[in-house]
């Protein structure tokens, strides 16, 4: 059971609630609630940054009076339903406006997505309203449909019941999986950018796995990232243990696993791993959870390259093609392209590591030649190779102890080059690129371009010190061919 405010409390709690005032200021003489999830955050007794009034009438200018006074500004959410959103210049707080959906709040209530989110504070007397129990399905932990038709009016709302389960990490009621699975064939109708922003808070939330298990029973996998959907079933060599659905699962908890032991994983680089990883990267999300969602998809490609002759099973081909696949469904998904890169780079790049590791210990252009390869996701990716090593447990000898434990102290090492380079960057060059042409009597071209990566190589390395230097390497390499 989970603690939540008595009814009695909850209205003082809900008008206390921070920027509340001012929206009652503005809102004064209009009939308007508190509602939604800021309702069941108050209920839960959770900081509320997010403020969620249905209001009788258009919500347009309340929402440019509320703006005005809190000084953040106004926009449209929405063309199909009058809904606006005022944010904070420094996205610190939002306070989202909509239009009733039906004559009397109590209608409106019924027609919300689960009873949790359905209890409503009246922004003038501060009463509330819990018709249909959501304060009992709160304190059980229970995610219930509103009524029969909750998917069906916003197939949306799919994926926010398997995200409510991961960030909170209760359980849909039995009639409520059974609506969801009759409407899981409309999980790709809302727009992509809707949906993406679900599944991120999913992938964010406190029990990914648990969210990720209830997207596969709701269907949604299936229909509505059946890359995900396809693994089941898919049966792997021995150096795995699981079938890619399986193994795909015990990677994202590795992640997860790493995340929660820094140390040991990274060793004294700890915090500065921590903080790389709590950076924003794009759509809402840091690299933190960008790692996550990148371990869900790393394998997508294995059941589209899996081949057996003789008995022995290979994916050949599966980084490059799940790169592929991932790229086209974060593009339907909207997503922006600094996330799109960042998931097909991991799913790129995410052998490599483990092919080095027979060749420890290893030499500086080694080193030099991983980083620049998998750049700008050198630390990412070698974290994602820990955690899906962790997860072949399988009968070969890659899956040995030794081998795993080889590749353990590898990524560690690897670790902190790739901390240096973040920080760093690749190793200056010596000359420009133009004087360098000029020394070597060549012209400026593609060819100086393969003479420059070469000496960035050697002096990673050790090899050349000053500007003579790189002159003199530049021609024998030229010389070599």
């Amino acid at each position: 059971m989970t603690d939540v405010l008595a009814l009695d409390q909850l209205g003082p709690r809900a008008l206390a609630a921070p920027r509340v005032d001012v929206v009652r200021e503005v809102l004064a003489g209009t009939p308007a609630w508190l509602v939604g999830g800021a309702m069941r955050d108050i209920a839960l007794g959770r900081e509320v940054n997010d403020l969620d009034v249905a209001v009788l009438g258009p919500p347009e200018e309340p929402a440019r009076a509320i703006a005005r006074e809190l000084g953040g500004v106004a926009f449209e959410l929405s063309d199909e339903f009058p809904a606006w959103r005022v944010k904070d210049r420094e996205d610190a707080w939002q306070v989202d406006l909509a239009e009733l959906r039906a004559g009397t709040i109590g209608q409106d209530l019924a027609l919300r997505d689960f009873t949790v989110g359905a209890i409503a504070a009246d922004l003038s007397s501060g009463g509330v309203l819990d018709p249909l129990g959501g304060l009992e399905d709160l304190k059980a932990g229970v995610i219930r449909a509103c009524g029969p038709t909750s998917f069906s009016d916003d197939p949306l709302r799919l994926m926010r019941a398997a995200r409510l389960v991961s960030q909170f990490g209760w359980k849909i009621n039995e009639e409520t999986v059974t609506l969801a699975r009759q409407e899981s064939p409309r999980a790709g109708e809302p727009a992509g950018e809707r949906t993406l922003a679900e599944l991120l808070l999913l992938v964010g939330g406190r029990n990914p796995l648990e969210g990720f298990a209830a997207m596969d029973r709701l269907g949604l996998f299936d229909w509505l990232l059946p890359e995900i959907g396809d693994l089941h079933d898919v049966v792997q060599g021995p150096n795995h243990h699981l079938d890619v659905y399986g193994h795909t699962m015990e990677v994202v908890e590795g992640v997860l696993r790493i995340e929660s032991d820094l140390e040991r994983f990274t060793g004294d680089r700890a915090p500065e791993v921590s903080e790389y990883l709590a950076r924003p990267l794009g759509d809402g999300a840091t690299r933190g959870t960008a790692l996550r969602l990148g371990a869900l998809f790393h394998d997508c490609a294995k059941p589209q390259t899996r081949s057996e002759d003789g008995g022995f099973i290979s994916f050949r081909g599966h980084d490059r093609i799940g790169a592929e696949q991932i790229e086209r469904r974060f593009r339907e998904l909207r997503a922006s392209r600094k996330l799109i890169g960042y998931m097909a780079d991991l799913t790129r790049h995410h052998l490599i590591l483990g092919f080095l590791v027979t060749s420890r210990p290893l030499d500086r252009r080694q080193i030099f030649q991983y980083l620049d390869h998998t750049d700008p996701v050198s630390l990412d990716v070698t974290l994602l190779t820990v955690a899906d090593r962790m997860a072949a447990r399988g009968s070969a000898s890659i899956a040995s102890e030794e081998m795993v434990q080889g590749h353990m102290e590898l990524a560690m090492e690897m670790v902190g080059h790739a901390l240096d380079w973040d920080r760093n960057g690749p190793p200056a060059q010596f000359l420009p690129g133009n004087e360098l042409a000029e020394a070597l009597g060549i012209d400026t071209g593609p060819r100086i371009g393969e003479v420059m990566k070469e000496l960035s190589a050697a002096r990673f390395a050790g090899e050349i010190n000053d500007a003579n230097e790189a002159v003199v390497h530049a021609r024998r390499f030229l010389e070599a061919g």
